[in-house]
């Protein structure tokens, strides 16, 4: 996420989500009653008497604002609307007052309008700029004795590369050559160690080498191969990368590396509670009696919850005594389990009756 637009006077920020992460966040960034502008397509009726393949009218693209009335975000397919009546817009085109549905779109400048930014929202909105400065994926291609390395940042794709085994052909001994091949893949390690810790790689190529050398990373650099997942392309180089990218693997692997560490949160609550109780709190009314005492280390809050307005002080008090918040989506299972527990649980840094 790029903040390019921030006008504080006026509740104004404008956005550019870059990643599915970035869409996830907005779902829960805009509210109803704001004003959300962004350009849009419409199917406009031709008005002026001339004869057009169909009677459906001809799309055209502009700018519009609507007062967002609701918003919904289709995990599966991606895609974040948010619906409400037109406020700004030509007039020519579009009828103030009607309705209609704003798709936010990757890379598509996005400007959001609140009466008020809360500080948790504001917040949110921090964490998913701040988590595209990072390295969101590296990936390896490797065909033969060739590996290409691309690394995934917000701007763009870094090439590096390619690394080569110079593995000969079958006159070489069996031996020898399985011995050029691992220094060929230590070789690759060395590389991906330059770029420090990495959530999530992906191996990718047209032939067999590419599990073999998830195999060899799980054998030898279990680190490194956990955090792995194996990708088929019909190209190596540079081509193999375009082709992954095209697929939306780094996009599907970043966000499934989220649920896992949300999932493991919701986890450790619920193993608590069967071995331990008195360790965790869930509920409302308990976890908020608790956070009053200070009790509550880490606070787990479904992402429906967070932003109540009787809530948002509750999340404050946590942090300020030395604790951390943290939000789990209602997008997946742990989700689920949290909120058949209320949609809060605490887990605590002292026992209380």
């Amino acid at each position: 996420m790029r903040i390019v637009h921030e006008d504080e006077k006026n509740g104004v920020i404008e956005v550019v989500p870059e990643t599915l992460d970035d869409l996830w966040h907005l779902s829960h960034i805009i509210e109803e009653g704001d004003l959300l502008s962004a350009r849009t397509t419409r199917r406009i009726q031709d008005t002026s008497g001339e004869k057009i393949r169909s009677d459906r009218g001809v799309k055209k693209t502009f700018y519009l604002g609507i007062r967002v009335e609701g918003v919904s975000f289709h995990i599966y397919t991606g895609k974040l609307r948010a619906t409400g009546v037109i406020e700004r817009g030509p007039e020519d085109l579009v009828p103030l007052g009607s309705h209609h549905t704003l798709e936010v779109k990757l890379n598509t400048p996005l400007r959001i309008k609140k009466d008020s930014w809360s500080r948790w929202t504001l917040k949110r909105l921090q964490e998913a700029v701040e988590a595209s400065k990072h390295i969101r994926a590296v990936i390896v291609v490797i065909e033969d004795d060739v590996a290409d390395i691309g690394v995934i940042r917000q701007y763009g794709v870094e090439y590096q590369g390619p690394i080569t085994g110079h593995i000969p052909g079958k006159r070489m001994q069996q031996r020898d050559r399985g011995k050029l091949r691992l220094e060929f893949y230590e070789s690759i390690v060395d590389a991906l160690k330059k770029y420090g810790e990495l959530e999530t790689i992906i191996i990718a190529g047209p032939g067999f080498y590419k599990s073999d050398f998830h195999e060899y990373l799980l054998e030898k650099h279990p680190e490194i191969g956990r955090k792995a997942v194996v990708e088929n392309t019909g190209t190596g180089g540079r081509s193999g990368i375009y082709e992954v990218l095209k697929k939306g693997t780094v996009e599907r692997v970043s966000s499934e590396n989220r649920v896992a560490a949300e999932v493991r949160n919701v986890n450790e609550v619920l193993e608590r509670l069967a071995r331990d109780p008195e360790t965790v709190v869930y509920g409302r009314e308990r976890v908020l009696d608790a956070i009053n005492m200070g009790a509550v280390e880490r606070l787990l809050v479904l992402d429906r919850v967070v932003s109540r307005e009787d809530i948002e002080g509750y999340l404050d008090i946590v942090e300020s005594m030395g604790g951390s918040v943290v939000l789990i989506s209602s997008e997946h299972e742990g989700g689920k389990q949290l909120e058949s527990l209320g949609g809060l649980a605490g887990i605590l840094r002292f026992r209380i009756s």
